[in-house]
C-alpha cells in the first residue's frame, strides 16, 4: 500500500511538473516547406525564425517564459497547409504562427486562423486584395513592389512592351491583373502585353524563352515581369542566358528571386538583370551588418545568403515581441489590439510601422543582378511606403479600405457605400 501511495505521488509530481515546464514555455509555431518545390525558398525562414526565438530566449525570454518553436513541415502541399495550422494551435498549443511563402499556401491557412482566432505573420510580398483582422502581412504589398518595379522600367529604362510571366497560382494571376489594369491605364495596348503562366516546378522553359525573345524582337523596349516562384527560377535563368537574353537586350524584374535563390546558380549570365524587394542583403548598415554576422554564427556557414522575406520575420517577429509585452498576454485576442502602432528598426536604417490594415510600411528598392550573386541596388523610394490592402487600379478594389480599430473593425470597407462587406474578400 505504502508503495503504491509513493508511486501515485511520484507520478502526480512529475504531471506537475510537466504543467510547470508546460506553463513557462511560450510555444510559437513555424509553418514552412522543408520539403517539395518551395523548400528552396521556405527552408531558410524556419532557419530564421529558430535563430529568432533563440535571440530572445538569451535576451531572457518573453514574460519571464522560455519561447519554443514547434517546426512542422507541409511538404509544399497547399492543403496540408490548414491541416498542419490546425495541428499547431489545436494540439501544440501555439500563441502565433509565422509561416507560408505562396499566396495559395496563405489562402488555404486563413480560414483556420481566423476559426481559431490566433495571429499569423506572413512574411512574403504577394497580390493584395485581402485584409483579416488575424494576418499581418510583413511582405510587400504590389504598391511596395509590383507597382514601383513598373515605374522604374517605364521611366528609368523606357520599356514600351511587358511581358508578364508568373507561376500559375493567385499571386501571380492577381498581381499580373493589376499591372494589367496599370499599364493600361498608362496607354500601353494589349498587343504591347504577353501573359504566360506556368506549373509549379515547370524545367521546360526552351519554347517560353524562345516565345519571349520573339516577342521582343519588334525594336520596341521589352522587360519581362516575373511572378515565378520556387524552383523553376533555376531553368528560367538558366535558359536565358543559353538563348542569349541578356539585361541590356531585354531586362527581367523578378519578384520572387533573392539572394538565395541565386546561390544555386551560374549568374554571371544574369548580370544586369534585376529584382525588386524591401532589403537586399548588400545593403550597408549596422542593423543589417549584426543581423548577417548573427545569421553566419548561427547557421555555422559563412557562405549562406539573407533575403527580403528573412528581414520580413526578423519585423514581424519583433513586432510580435512588442505587441505581447504590450498587452501583457500571448493572448492572439489582445496582441491583435496592441500591435497595432508598434513600431521597430529595420535592416534597411529606418523603422517600420504596423498600419490599422495590418500592413506595414517599407522602402521599395531595385536591385541589380551582380555576379557573384548580389544585387547593387539602383533605385529606391526617398522613405517608406505603406503596404495597401485594396489595389486602388481595380473596379472591385479602389472603394475599399481596412481598417481594424474601433469602430471600423473591418477588412473590406467601402467608403462610397459606408458598409464592410465581410472579415476579407
Amino acid at each position: 500500500m505504502k508503495m503504491k501511495k509513493l508511486a501515485s505521488g511520484i507520478a502526480l509530481a512529475m504531471m506537475a511538473s510537466a504543467g510547470m515546464a508546460a506553463d513557462d514555455t511560450i510555444k510559437v509555431g513555424v509553418l514552412h516547406s522543408l520539403s517539395g518545390t518551395m523548400a528552396i525558398s521556405e527552408t531558410t525562414l524556419k532557419d530564421t525564425m529558430q535563430m529568432l526565438i533563440e535571440e530572445q530566449n538569451k535576451q531572457g525570454g518573453l514574460l519571464g517564459k522560455k519561447l519554443e518553436a514547434v517546426v512542422v513541415d507541409p511538404a509544399s502541399n497547399w492543403p496540408l497547409f490548414a491541416e498542419k495550422a490546425r495541428e499547431l494551435v489545436e494540439k501544440d498549443d501555439v500563441d502565433a504562427i509565422f509561416g507560408c511563402w505562396t499566396s495559395v499556401s496563405r489562402k488555404s491557412v486563413l480560414p483556420v486562423v481566423e476559426e481559431l482566432d490566433t495571429v499569423l505573420f506572413y512574411p512574403v510580398q504577394y497580390e493584395g486584395e485581402e485584409s483579416s483582422k488575424n494576418v499581418f502581412y510583413t511582405g510587400a504589398a504590389p504598391n511596395q513592389q509590383a507597382i514601383p518595379a513598373v515605374d522604374y522600367l517605364m521611366n528609368e529604362l523606357g520599356v514600351e512592351r511587358w511581358v508578364l510571366a508568373g507561376t500559375d497560382y493567385v499571386y501571380p494571376r492577381t498581381t499580373n491583373k493589376i499591372l494589367e489594369a496599370y499599364l493600361k491605364g498608362k496607354g500601353v495596348t494589349d498587343a504591347d502585353i504577353m501573359i504566360n503562366y506556368t506549373p509549379f516546378g515547370h524545367s521546360d522553359w526552351q519554347s517560353i524563352v524562345a516565345d519571349v525573345k520573339k516577342f521582343g524582337s519588334t525594336g520596341k523596349k521589352t522587360a519581362v515581369v516575373s511572378t515565378i516562384n520556387g524552383d523553376a527560377n533555376v531553368p528560367f535563368y538558366k535558359e536565358l542566358g543559353n538563348q542569349g537574353i541578356s539585361a541590356e537586350d531585354i531586362p527581367v524584374v523578378a519578384f520572387s528571386v533573392g539572394e538565395e535563390e541565386l546561390s544555386g546558380i551560374d549568374t554571371k549570365p544574369l548580370v544586369g538583370h534585376l529584382a525588386a524587394w524591401n532589403y537586399f542583403m548588400s545593403v550597408d548598415t549596422e542593423a543589417n551588418d549584426e543581423f548577417i554576422d548573427a545569421w553566419h554564427a548561427y547557421i555555422g556557414d559563412k557562405e549562406r545568403v539573407t533575403n527580403d522575406p528573412m528581414e520580413a520575420h526578423y519585423i514581424g517577429f519583433k513586432m510580435w515581441v512588442e505587441a505581447v509585452k504590450k498587452a501583457g498576454t500571448t493572448e492572439p485576442a489582445a496582441v491583435q489590439d496592441a500591435i497595432i502602432g508598434v513600431s521597430v528598426p529595420n535592416l534597411t536604417g529606418g523603422y517600420a510601422t504596423m498600419a490599422p490594415n495590418h500592413h506595414i510600411t517599407k522602402p521599395v528598392l531595385i536591385g541589380e543582378i551582380q555576379d557573384d550573386g548580389q544585387f547593387e541596388v539602383v533605385w529606391e523610394t526617398s522613405g517608406t511606403v505603406l503596404g495597401d490592402a485594396w489595389s486602388d487600379f481595380l473596379p472591385g478594389s479602389m472603394d475599399l479600405i481596412a481598417d481594424w480599430r474601433p469602430p471600423l473593425s473591418c477588412g473590406n470597407y467601402n467608403v462610397k457605400t459606408g458598409k464592410c462587406s465581410g472579415q476579407n474578400f
